[in-house]
């Protein structure tokens, strides 16, 4: 240990042990990047050309924002992520960064994407990031997700508003395209974690978090999965009903509504200990939300491409 390190300890100052890759996961790169391909695809939807470099800063932007979403809520979250399965060994609980660190890291990001997007694209667009790493951190993570097991349903409005922001990046304004986009991640969070939270309800018991398996009950849970799905199928259509997507895009959304309330159904009727439905709704949830963006994409793509090619 050099002289410095060793003033270090006899000071009582930690020198940070935490690596990069330590720093990358406070960013949540899973979540992050649903976040940044739904803004991806509300940018690519929005009507008119945008400056290939203005783009490449609205997403890179957008990225930084919900990892620093993510960053803050492991910040505030670090008590109960020690005490579930699922998160004990995320970067705080398992002692590679300090809480201080990670509130360092969250703050900073937080308010470099949100300038970035304001000075460099739109202050739309800057705003919407603003009010979702907000509303991710203060309104879900602070208060909705220790106080009610409508958590997930209110808060989803967080991981639902980056196709807006994608949207706003581009028109500077706010369409019934992008809301549509909204609704259908909005509508889809529910049944999705609370799949999760079939098979998890262990986690959440211990960590003290009311998800509705906990305070409702299982087979409660199960028809409010259902129900959402019903509701969640003939969202998913809309893009067509519209006319801002194809007839391919509305008979493939179709079939994967038609997917997902089968899932659904298979959780609804099965036994209270069987926990193979949860997991395969929950598998076919994360495929179903990336096929619908990612054709939704493709269909604008040749969309595009069509009409160039017929002017």
């Amino acid at each position: 240990m050099s002289t410095r390190e060793n003033r270090l300890k006899d000071s009582g100052i930690r020198l940070s042990e935490a690596t990069a890759g330590d720093f990358f996961a406070l960013l949540k790169p899973r979540v992050m990047a649903l976040a940044v391909f739904t803004a991806f695809v509300g940018l690519m939807m929005a009507p008119g050309a945008m400056n290939p470099v203005i783009a490449v800063i609205a997403i890179g932007a957008i990225a930084v924002g919900a990892g620093a979403a993510g960053a803050l809520n492991m910040w505030y979250d670090a008590d109960i992520d020690a005490l579930m399965s699922r998160t004990s060994k995320r970067p705080i609980p398992s002692g590679r960064v300090t809480p201080g660190e990670a509130l360092g890291f969250g703050l900073v990001l937080s308010a470099l994407s949100v300038m970035t997007l304001g000075v460099l694209v739109g202050w739309l667009a800057a705003s919407l990031l603003a009010f979702t790493i907000f509303f991710y951190v203060v309104i879900y993570t602070m208060w909705l997700k220790r106080s009610t097991p409508q958590n997930i349903v209110i808060g989803g409005a967080a991981g639902a508003l980056p196709p807006m922001i994608g949207w706003a990046a581009a028109t500077g304004a706010i369409g019934i395209e992008s809301l549509t986009l909204f609704l259908i991640i909005f509508l889809w969070t529910p049944p999705h974690f609370w799949a999760l939270a079939l098979f998890k309800v262990g986690d959440y018991a211990a960590a003290g978090i009311p998800m509705m398996p906990n305070v409702a009950g299982q087979a409660s849970t199960r028809k409010q999965i259902f129900v959402y799905s019903l509701l969640l199928a003939p969202i998913g259509v809309l893009p067509w009903a519209f006319g801002f997507a194809s007839g391919f895009y509305g008979i493939v959304s179709a079939a994967l509504g038609a997917g997902f309330i089968w899932q659904a159904w298979k959780v609804l009727v099965v036994a209270d200990k069987e926990m193979k439905p949860a997991k395969a709704l929950f598998a076919f949830s994360i495929f179903y939300l990336f096929a619908i963006f990612a054709i939704l994409l493709a269909d604008t793509i040749a969309m595009r491409g069509f009409m160039a090619a017929e002017g």
